[in-house]
């Protein structure tokens, strides 16, 4: 851990202990000048709200308790209501409701919020801070849930992708001048008026949707469907490209087999995947891709590569964000998860080593090989709030229909 997270993280403890919440003007967060990102971690039954890697609120929460455990991982909020009732728990009410997964965890503000986990998976919220976060947040502002803190620090690194062009001059000769304001037990962090409706204003204005991108390995599902598809491009019938090795993806595989004087095994290997794609005339596709979404619906899936794919990557979460009037350029803020693989999932994934304890984001940023016109492709859609996550195991079980990204992450020692 750097100082600087070091020092952010000793802040966020300081913070809690005071029983403080900090909270930005909220027009200033929902005009999309300001993407947040909000911190749950379970070990300290904490929440934490950051504008890049500045503590913007804080609050004590009640996360799962045994049996009914809240999930980790990388989620936004897909749904927001100011009262909803529970269809699974007895019609409970969950005031402020926002909601992270399809499946019924979302924040929300409870009566009960103990020291100590006590939801049936949701996190509860008091009941004072509840509205306040409400009213901070937009459809879209991702929740990372951890066991353990983890901070979000600036990532610069040529690797990363910034805007195609500059990006207009929000505020020309505007000043934001940061007060505090005390209201009761709740600590405000206050902006000049003038200057806070202009940002608003001109961020309303310029705002582009962001985008969400995923980069995952491409598993053995995923390569055999892309050679499905280049089997019916050659005009083999090869079934229905859903990754999933039947009778006629066999019998195509043996009829291109004889036909090229190979050995013929109806068996998918290496040797065959070149061949079927030399055929094609198209090249072999990478060993992940990069999956995009906007506006909670896929954009496109495009090939990349990982070098050394027998270590692991890892599971991280970056942000983008601050996009510099003159110079078009913005700012990532990034967080390395826990996310141990089992055994049976490194094997799938060809996996035969953990990724070295100390590697930085940046080292791993080094093994992801992107074609230059797919990062011409990605600049010139890149906006303000744009989001990577890098995992190792691909779309989770809650990515679907309506929402972004769903990355669900896996701890050593709590199962």
């Amino acid at each position: 851990m750097s100082f600087g997270t070091a020092l952010r993280a000793g802040l966020v403890a300081l913070c809690l202990a005071s029983g403080t919440a900090l909270s930005p003007v909220p027009a200033l967060a929902a005009g999309g000048s300001a993407p947040l990102q909000i911190v749950v971690t379970k070990d300290t039954q904490s929440l934490v709200v950051y504008d890049g890697d500045t503590i913007v609120a804080t609050s004590r929460v009640s996360t799962g308790k045994a049996g009914h455990a809240t999930p980790t991982g990388i989620f936004s909020v897909l749904e927001k209501r100011r009262m909803h009732h529970s269809n699974i728990y007895s019609n409970a009410p969950m005031p402020f409701m926002q909601r992270l997964t399809w499946s019924g965890i979302a924040l929300h503000a409870s009566n009960s919020v103990p020291s100590y986990p006590a939801s049936h998976g949701c996190v509860r919220l008091p009941n004072a801070f509840a509205p306040e976060l409400y009213k901070m947040t937009t459809r879209g502002v991702h929740v990372i849930i951890s066991d353990r803190q983890v901070v979000p620090s600036e990532i610069s690194d040529p690797w990363l992708f910034q805007p195609e062009k500059p990006a207009p001059q929000l505020l020309s000769d505007a000043t934001l001048r940061l007060g505090m304001e005390h209201t009761g037990s709740v600590e405000v962090a206050m902006i000049a008026p003038s200057a806070g409706a202009e940002a608003a204003k001109v961020a309303a204005e310029t705002d582009e949707p962001p985008i969400r991108m995923l980069i995952t390995r491409r598993g053995e599902r995923e390569t055999t469907a892309a050679l499905q598809a280049a089997l019916h491009g050659l005009g083999y019938d090869a079934g229905a490209a859903d990754g999933v090795v039947g009778p006629k993806t066999r019998a195509a595989i043996r009829l291109f087999q004889g036909r090229q004087g190979m050995v013929v095994t109806g068996k998918i290997s290496d040797q065959l995947v070149h061949a079927v794609y030399v055929a094609a005339g198209r090249p072999e596709p990478g060993n992940a891709h990069l999956m995009v979404r906007q506006k909670f619906a896929p954009l496109f899936d495009v090939p990349v590569t990982i070098r050394n794919p027998e270590v692991a990557l890892g599971t991280h979460f970056l942000q983008f964000q601050d996009i510099d009037g003159k110079s078009g350029k913005g700012r990532w803020f990034g967080v390395t998860m826990d996310d141990a693989l089992s055994t049976a999932t490194k094997a799938r994934l060809g996996i035969t080593a953990d990724a070295e304890p100390n590697t930085t984001l940046t080292q791993t940023l080094a093994r992801i090989d992107i074609p230059a016109d797919i990062r011409a492709r990605i600049d010139a859609l890149l906006a303000e709030g744009s989001s990577l996550t890098i995992s190792d195991t691909g779309l989770g079980p809650e990515t679907g229909k309506g929402t972004d990204f769903v990355t669900l992450t896996r701890s050593a020692t709590k199962g």
